[in-house]
């Protein structure tokens, strides 16, 4: 049988395409299946779809691609389908879009379409063919749609064979709304994935959210309600994950309530179940959830949610005090504070959750949800009473077991250059890290892992042979590089595999990272000197190991703002000098050095020291439009290079403030962290619009 998605652009991120690669790829192991993305953005989708299912684009959009089309002229003539711009704001349909979605409803030979949006849905019920079973999705709720949205979605369902929503409680309000339409309104919830990731340790002291960072998501409850969690659990942090509209009022709150050193705003992170199996607890906290993918998610690593009991998913996933907890929204950030403290001052109460999140995310496994689909659609045969030619191969299914499909070779256009192995990446305790590969993807012969320093005049590198893995050896290579065992100097370090004496050498690009293991960890310290590994893909989707060696360091336990000054408390590694009385920070300037100063440093411990830097020190000495100057303890660099985080300097920001300078004006002091991950001032002009 012929499955075919439709989805507005498989190359993005967000909850409707991580479902729609889900459940293409369990329908897979039976079925011929494709995904018709409308808009095609970049070059490889940014989450991975199984290689049995074949990606078509109709529109592309890739600005450097020969055959972009967003100047084409139909896209100067407005569309005929009710506009929808989607939680993502993406562009509005135009006349392009009509002659494209329109074109492929008429000629597809599937046996299903299913449509995942609401112009999508609108275009399968007026231009799709009773040939095939048109099936639309409900990805957000009834109650997320204005007018004339809500008018215009619910017109189009009427014309579709099925309408599937991920709660029993929206299948219910359409139901309401719409008593007198023939079409199938059904609950099928999404389809999630069990990660290849290690389960949580449940022992990070981290509480992770991730989502779009848009009002209904509500992390301002969030952020709130952690503030009061901080101020009594003082090992505790909060991590939020996601773009989006909301992340400048996110930003000025978590600055307003002190928590810039407590809670961090990630970014996106995509695949996002290797940032779950960091947490110790997953936040939910919004007004409205249509399903409620991250829980699942959270649950697949073991994480057990904090989530508000709002309409209509969390409910729906969640038993209380089973496999998570619910909190009602009328408490709202006094009772969610209350629940994430009970989840966090109780060891046991957190295992016990985790062991019935596994269980219960065992239930939304995109195999069993695609089985619920099979008995819709021949459902949907018999109640039409119309002949359909998916249904006598439904039957031949269900009749017998069938081997999953196999994989289809990949084949590259001529003249490009060939698929890159990808590598799985752990983090391992002791702060090195174990590379896993397919041996399918690999050259032939005895190979070796190379980490190279990048940009390295000596050209330096090492080597470790890549090994049958003891566990599954005919299906899994690996290669660990051991802390112990090798010396790396400070930078970046590509890595590569190539057959075994020789150089030729095949760049590893990343499936996933695990950096779990890291979470928390001081630097490693030993007779070569203070340092850290960690593990990460680049921009372009390779794998580099990031790495700091020095002879010292003084590793920043907290960053406070004070009113004109800032301090810091930190704990020295290495060979340092003993933090007596006299102890010194210096701040050197990348101007000139006529503008150092030094400040005092007192110990508060054997090895931790503090230090306050005045702002009127700065103030006092800013000679250019932007004035920067470096810390040091004595010699000694001060930053943040233990734990998981390669860039300091996007996650753990720290609140500025504004001055007036006698020559230069309203002046910005902001402390901030380096390229090194190294603590800095900035003291720059401030524009008239800042």
């Amino acid at each position: 049988m012929k499955i075919v998605f439709l989805i507005n652009n498989a190359f993005g991120i967000g909850g409707t395409i991580r479902s729609t690669a889900n459940l293409s790829a369990a329908f897979a192991d039976r079925h011929d299946v494709e995904v018709i993305s409308v808009h095609r953005s970049r070059d490889e989708p940014a989450l991975p779809f199984d290689p049995r299912v074949r990606l078509t684009s109709l529109i592309d959009l890739r600005e450097e691609s020969p055959g972009h089309e967003g100047d084409h002229p139909l896209t100067k003539l407005p569309g005929t389908m009710f506009p929808y711009s989607g939680a993502t704001g993406n562009q509005l349909y135009t006349a392009l879009q009509d002659e494209r979605i329109g074109g492929f409803l008429t000629r597809t030979e599937a046996d299903v379409v299913i449509a995942t949006r609401p112009d999508l849905n609108g275009y399968l019920a007026r231009d799709g063919r009773r040939r095939y079973l048109r099936v639309g999705q409900e990805h957000l709720s009834l109650d997320q749609y204005r007018e004339p949205l809500r008018t215009n979605q619910n017109k189009a369902i009427a014309g579709l064979d099925a309408y599937v929503t991920v709660s029993e409680a929206d299948a219910a309000q359409y139901r309401a709304a719409l008593p007198d339409i023939t079409t199938t309104i059904v609950c099928v919830p999404n389809g999630v994935r069990a990660p290849a990731v290690v389960r949580s340790s449940l022992d990070s002291q981290v509480i992770v959210a991730a989502g779009r960072l848009i009002p209904i998501k509500r992390y301002d409850r969030l952020v709130n309600a952690f503030a009061k969690v901080a101020a009594e659990h003082p090992g505790w942090t909060l991590r939020i994950y996601g773009r989006g509209p909301e992340k400048a009022n996110l930003r000025e709150q978590i600055d307003r309530l002190g928590l810039h050193d407590r809670a961090f705003l990630m970014g996106a992170v995509s695949p996002i179940e290797t940032e779950w199996a960091k947490g110790a607890v997953a936040a939910v906290s919004s007004d409205m959830e249509s399903f409620g993918m991250t829980i699942v998610e959270a649950m697949h690593c073991g994480v057990p949610a904090v989530a508000t009991d709002c309409p209509h998913g969390p409910g729906e996933i969640i038993t209380h005090g089973e496999d998570g907890l619910l909190v009602p929204l009328d408490g709202d950030v006094d009772a969610y504070a209350d629940a994430l403290k009970r989840i966090v001052t109780d060891e046991a109460l957190r295992e016990r959750l985790s062991k019935g999140a596994l269980n219960k995310a065992d239930t939304y496994a995109p195999a069993a949800i695609a089985r619920r689909y099979e008995a819709l659609f021949e459902e949907l045969s018999k109640s039409r009473r119309r002949r359909w030619d998916g249904v006598a191969r439904l039957r031949q299914l269900a009749a017998r077991t069938v081997r999953p499909r196999s994989a289809k070779a990949v084949t590259a256009p001529e003249g490009s250059a060939p698929t890159p192995p990808a590598a799985h990446v752990r983090a391992t305790t002791d702060g090195g890290m174990t590379v896993l590969l397919d041996p399918a993807e690999l050259p032939a012969g005895p190979l070796d892992l190379i980490a190279r320093l990048r940009r390295d005049p000596g050209k330096r590198q090492i080597r470790v042979p890549v090994l049958p893995s003891a566990d599954a050896p005919d299906t899994v290579a690996q290669a660990t590089l051991r802390r112990a065992e090798h010396t790396l100097a400070e930078g970046r370090w590509d890595c590569y595999v190539a057959p075994r004496g020789t150089n030729k050498r095949v760049r590893l690009a990343v499936r996933l990272v695990e950096q779990a293991a890291l979470v928390g960890r001081a630097p490693s310290v030993d007779q070569r000197g203070v340092g850290a590994w960690i593990p990460y893909p680049t921009a372009d989707g390779f794998l580099a190991l990031r790495t700091w060696l020095r002879p010292a360091h003084a590793e920043i336990d907290t960053v406070e703002v004070g009113e004109g000054s800032v301090t810091v408390t930190a704990t020295v590694y290495g060979d340092a000098a003993p933090l007596g009385e006299g102890a010194v920070v210096r701040v050197v300037s990348r101007t000139d050095t006529a503008y150092d100063f030094s400040v005092a440093a007192w110990a508060v411990g054997e090895r931790e020291v503090r230090f306050t830097v005045p702002y009127g020190e700065v103030m006092a000495r800013r000679s250019a439009e932007h004035d920067l100057w470096d810390l040091r303890l004595g010699a000694v660099p001060v930053g943040r290079i233990g734990g998981d985080v390669v860039e300091r300097r996007k996650t753990d920001l720290v609140p500025g403030q504004v001055f007036e300078h006698l020559e230069r004006g309203r002046t910005r002091v902001r402390p901030y962290f380096t390229v090194n991950n190294d603590l800095a001032l900035s003291a720059k002009d401030v524009e008239e619009t800042d």
